[in-house]
């Protein structure tokens, strides 16, 4: 599947979506859909449809975003330095649509890498495991059953 940025793709975000894929901005904490969310399948950018983040890497930091130790597919991930707000950061965005997406901090769970990729809600869909397959994403339902423990 090609995943990339479209016109048509960009125009159907919410404004919420608009503010943190394209402009950066940050959701308010506990305020997004997938914060507290658990159900198995994967998150992808809502502008691409890339495929992000696995549910079997979902974990509660308490933080108020989605948490996840590591991305599905390192290279649909792109990593930048950020020193906006004062302090230097690693700013996460989406490979094929330059979404911004969040950040990443060594703060992590250890005994699942150390890193944890603090994630807008915004800037996913989520795909129940149910509905990969349909959906062209079934390529990773190995994924999560290797990794769901």
């Amino acid at each position: 599947m090609a995943y990339r940025r479209s016109d048509e793709a960009v125009a159907r975000l919410t404004p919420e979506q608009y503010r943190v894929t394209q402009e950066g901005g940050t959701e308010r904490p506990f305020s997004g859909e997938y914060d507290a969310h658990n159900e198995p399948g994967i998150y992808v950018d809502v502008v691409s449809g890339e495929p992000l983040f696995a549910s079997s890497d979902k974990f509660d930091a308490g933080c108020g975003w989605p948490s996840f130790t590591r991305p599905v597919a390192s290279a649909n991930v792109t990593e930048h330095r950020d020193e906006s707000l004062g302090m230097v950061r690693t700013e996460v965005r989406s490979a094929h649509a330059d979404s911004h997406l969040g950040h990443v901090f060594p703060d992590g769970p250890r005994d699942r890498g150390g890193l944890r990729y603090c994630i807008n809600s915004a800037a996913l869909r989520f795909v129940h495991r149910d509905d990969m397959a349909a959906q062209g994403y079934g390529d990773y339902l190995g994924w999560l059953e290797e990794n769901d423990g």
